[in-house]
């Protein structure tokens, strides 16, 4: 039997880069996963204090009627998915969301249509024609004591009952 000597690595180059073990690698490795992780938590909690909600306007607002408001005339405040009325038993405030699928209904001189899918309103409110299925509702409106009329748009009241002028 024949032994072989076993060959002799040649020589490194000073100027050649030490290899990296493997141990080493994955603690840098480590390292930099836990120093990012850090960063990206600090940038989080920098982000706190300012708030990530859209401002929503209040559902209750006072509105002033136009002295020339005609009764049965829709007053519709700007911004508001309100229209108020004047009549001679007193201010009423009926809501202009379609109770189809909740689009924005447009006055109209013999009532309230619904541009979405033509749902048509008295000026009471109630359906004329489909397809809604339930009356516009009728919304809470409360007299100051200077000329200013509170409407809240949460609270419904029952159909006809309005508010002294």
């Amino acid at each position: 039997m024949t032994t072989k000597p076993l060959p002799v690595p040649p020589a490194r180059s000073r100027l050649e880069a030490e290899p990296l073990p493997r141990r080493d690698f994955l603690g840098l490795a480590a390292g930099w996963t836990a120093g990012s992780a850090l960063l990206f938590s600090i940038v989080g909690m920098l982000r706190l204090p300012k708030a990530a909600v859209i401002p929503a306007p209040s559902s209750r607002f006072r509105v002033s009627l136009p002295d020339s408001l005609a009764p049965g005339t829709a007053f519709l405040p700007p911004g508001r998915p309100v229209a108020i009325f004047r009549e001679a038993s007193g201010v009423y405030a009926i809501s202009t969301v379609c109770t189809h699928l909740g689009c924005i209904v447009q006055a109209a001189p013999d009532g309230f249509r619904c541009p979405c899918h033509g749902s048509m309103f008295a000026r009471d409110g109630s359906v004329v024609r489909g397809p809604a299925p339930k009356p516009l509702p009728w919304l809470e409106v409360r007299k100051t004591g200077s000329g200013l009329y509170v409407v809240d748009a949460k609270k419904t009241v029952p159909p006809g009952t309005t508010e002294t002028a």
